[in-house]
């Protein structure tokens, strides 16, 4: 029986490797790169300056610079801004810009030694953080920053196995917790009722309630000020063409079926998993996004600095692609309600250019000055977008690389033999299917140099463990092994 199974996981993943390889020029390099967690590092001002728009009349600014996996951000009461960063296990806070120059005063870590967290938000006192598997809360002061208590788990036992394990929460107007969980697949009958769903609570964790299901991966939700309606993204699933199905923006309510994974889109009905009886309850989308633009946060802001017809608009940012044959979204784009019709303009654009890549947004937040920041979790930053104000990106220096990759305790004959143990078991555990050694690209795999500028012995493990989909975790044999494999990554 062991050879059957053993077979068919090599079966799997030759066709998987042919799939991508087919695609070499755009697949397999945006797998990769968003495998590598960290990103390619805030690109320098030059860059940044050629490249990033707005539309007229605003500005684009670095607001803050090398902030590893930026995910979700959510300001205090008192302007500082607080950053999710899942695979660094922690949430940073960036100072509030108390000397007007437009930069953040500086970035330190709130609290880490989380797992994966991702959602954040206030209320009543505390700052609350959805990570993989729970939900904590901390009390939280405002006025200094700091945090003021223990942090403390009131929701356990959430499923995080599989793809689409970020969790992310906002409290509603009715002052409930209301928290979403990705499926666990692309697409295939869900056994955890808890995933593929918005699910709600007391603020203290208790009384949950399924609000909606369906919901293949809505990572960003947020309610409209003209309707006080819950809109969430959703991301189509994949491998049914570069077109095909849209992405989704969903008018969320009680009690609701939302399609997956029995129907795509507006009322289409999925050819692996159909159901004529699901698909009677389904409701379909307020709005499509492009397919595989893979939309993620959404804000309503207020716009009062803003033109009037951006009062009251969303803006969504658009992670982008990675399984189309040309790349597409990367982007932040502003949602305007006309009617019973929703217009989608570009709102932050240049993040991609003719295949070169320099950032994937990620979440929306409207300041205190009226500005809105967007995170970016490739190009490692937190953008600011004014209109009326000029701005500029100059001023904010690269951080230095790590100095201390938590190897420093071998002398450098332990560390060459360690290393060269690592070297084996990369080339023979499966990484140079998709991976080479070195700073040139071969036949379409990666190239893996300088992992010690953004990794250590200890992020580089905890990314072994949750790397991003599809790349599975990285299993090996013993903690030996782990120790080898990393020694070498980071000699490279």
């Amino acid at each position: 029986m062991w050879w059957k199974i053993l077979l068919g996981i090599i079966l799997i993943l030759g066709l998987a490797l042919a799939w991508a390889l087919s695609r070499v020029d755009i697949t397999l390099g945006i797998i990769l790169h968003s495998v590598l967690g960290a990103g390619g590092g805030t690109p320098d001002d030059n860059t940044l300056q050629s490249r990033l728009a707005a539309p007229p009349g605003f500005s684009v600014g670095l607001y803050a610079a090398d902030i590893q996996n930026a995910r979700f951000i959510e300001f205090s009461e008192k302007g500082d801004l607080l950053v999710s960063q899942p695979r660094e296990s922690r949430v940073s806070i960036v100072r509030r810009d108390a000397n007007g120059d437009g930069i953040g005063d500086g970035t330190r870590v709130l609290i880490d030694n989380l797992n994966r967290p991702h959602g954040i938000d206030f209320h009543n006192g505390y700052l609350y953080i959805a990570e993989s598997n729970a939900v904590g809360r901390v009390p939280f002061n405002h006025e200094t920053g700091e945090l003021t208590g223990d942090y403390e788990h009131i929701i356990t036992g959430l499923g995080d196995e599989g793809n689409h394990w970020t969790k992310s929460l906002r409290f509603g107007p009715d002052g409930l917790l209301y928290l979403s969980s990705g499926s666990t697949c692309n697409v295939c009958t869900e056994e955890d009722p808890q995933r593929a769903t918005i699910t709600r609570y007391q603020p203290d964790g208790s009384g949950e309630e399924r609000f909606a299901t369906g919901l293949r991966n809505s990572v960003g939700f947020d309610w409209a000020p003209f309707d006080n309606q819950l809109y969430a993204t959703d991301n189509g699933r994949d491998l049914l063409g570069d077109d095909y199905p849209p992405c989704e923006l969903n008018r969320v309510e009680l009690g609701q079926f939302y399609g997956w994974p029995h129907v795509n889109g507006f009322d289409d009905p999925d050819p692996d998993l159909p159901d004529p009886e699901m698909a009677a309850f389904a409701v379909p989308p307020v709005h499509g996004f492009r397919a595989h633009n893979a939309p993620l946060g959404i804000r309503f802001i207020k716009g009062e600095s803003l033109p009037a017809d951006y009062r009251g608009a969303a803006i969504v940012a658009l992670h982008g692609s990675w399984n189309r044959n040309t790349y597409d979204g990367y982007k932040a784009v502003s949602l305007h309600w006309r009617g019973d019709e929703i217009e989608e303009r570009d709102f932050l654009i240049g993040f991609e250019n003719d295949g070169d890549i320099i950032g994937r947004p990620v979440d929306a937040a409207e300041g205190p000055d009226g500005c809105v920041y967007i995170s970016d979790d490739y190009g490692m930053a937190i953008y600011r977008v004014c209109h009326g104000i000029e701005q500029q990106t100059t001023g904010i220096s690269s951080a230095a690389a790590p100095t201390r990759t938590g190897l420093e305790h071998l002398d450098a004959e332990s560390l060459a033999a360690l290393a060269a143990k690592g070297e084996q078991l990369f080339q023979t555990r499966g990484c140079i299917a998709c991976h080479v050694a070195g700073e040139q690209a071969m036949f379409g795999k990666k190239p893996i140099n300088n992992l010690a500028a953004r990794y250590n012995v200890d992020s580089l493990r905890a990314f072994y463990q949750s790397p991003t989909p599809p790349m599975p975790p990285v299993r090996m044999g013993s903690e030996a092994e782990y120790d080898a494999l990393t020694a070498y990554l980071l000699s490279l």
